[in-house]
């Protein structure tokens, strides 16, 4: 039997990187996926591997800064299968590296909106849905830089250590109410998310801070690899896991 036999699952930035491998994963294991991003044109292309390899998806295009196209994703999800058993959170963009000294607002508030708000608010309608049957399960990409304090700018760093908080204190606050909340904190992965870097901002400080430890990295993951490490947190092979923030990113952090 497939690991998500007939489960409803939706996948935020699911049109690239680690959301499109965890997405197409999710369906190759049963699931129905919901699958949101804010680049319509990759949701198509999602949508055609994953039919073409015998799977089921429904796309919404999806600004995970823009609370009622969170609204929209969680509606459709409900709407289209009745319910929802699976939520992960893989959106997010990066902060040019930036120190807290060379930081906008205009910076602050993007990635804070993408990267924490709005896991946050699609967390809470979906726990909502979770406490009414019961079960449910939330998996959080909380990168290796919600751990650390020089893996990435300020901005990304706050947003992501929030998102671990958010994480531990959910999965901890309902852990009696059958809901599991978990987190993924990856180092270095081949996604394209260096698209949100303007590398032109890279200042002296950043290279000598934050490029040194960068250096240190075994090598950079796979997309597919992350998706495997969501496959076991979404699956009850970790039925006993919960509150926690599994690192994978192939040795770096042990420095």
């Amino acid at each position: 039997m497939k690991k998500l036999e007939n489960k409803v699952a939706i996948v935020t930035g699911a049109g690239a990187g680690m959301g499109k491998a965890i997405a197409m994963l999710f369906a190759q294991q049963g699931a129905k996926v919901v699958a949101g991003d804010i680049n319509p044109i990759r949701l198509d292309e999602l949508a055609k591997e994953v039919k073409s390899a015998g799977g089921e998806i429904n796309t919404v295009v999806a600004n995970m800064s823009i609370e009622a196209d969170i609204d929209n994703l969680i509606n459709t999800a409900v709407f289209t299968y009745g319910t929802l058993d699976i939520l992960v959170n893989n959106a997010g963009i990066m902060d040019h590296f930036q120190p807290v000294g060379e930081v906008e607002n205009s910076m602050l508030e993007k990635v804070m909106k993408v990267n924490f708000e709005g896991p946050f608010k699609a967390m809470r309608s979906a726990v909502k849905i979770f406490l009414e049957k019961g079960k449910g399960n939330i998996i959080n990409v909380c990168s290796i830089g919600g751990l650390k304090g020089g893996a990435a700018g300020a901005v990304y760093t706050s947003s992501k250590h929030a998102l671990v908080g958010l994480t531990k204190s959910t999965g901890y606050l309902y852990s009696k109410s059958g809901i599991r909340c978990n987190g993924i904190a990856p180092g270095a992965v081949n996604t394209n998310i260096s698209e949100t870097i303007d590398m032109t901002k890279i200042t002296p400080l950043v290279n000598d801070r934050i490029m040194t430890g960068l250096a240190l990295n075994p090598r950079a993951g796979e997309a597919s690899e992350i998706a495997q490490a969501a496959l076991f947190l979404a699956s009850d092979d970790s039925s006993f896991v919960n509150a926690e923030i599994l690192t994978v990113d192939g040795g770096w952090s042990a420095y």
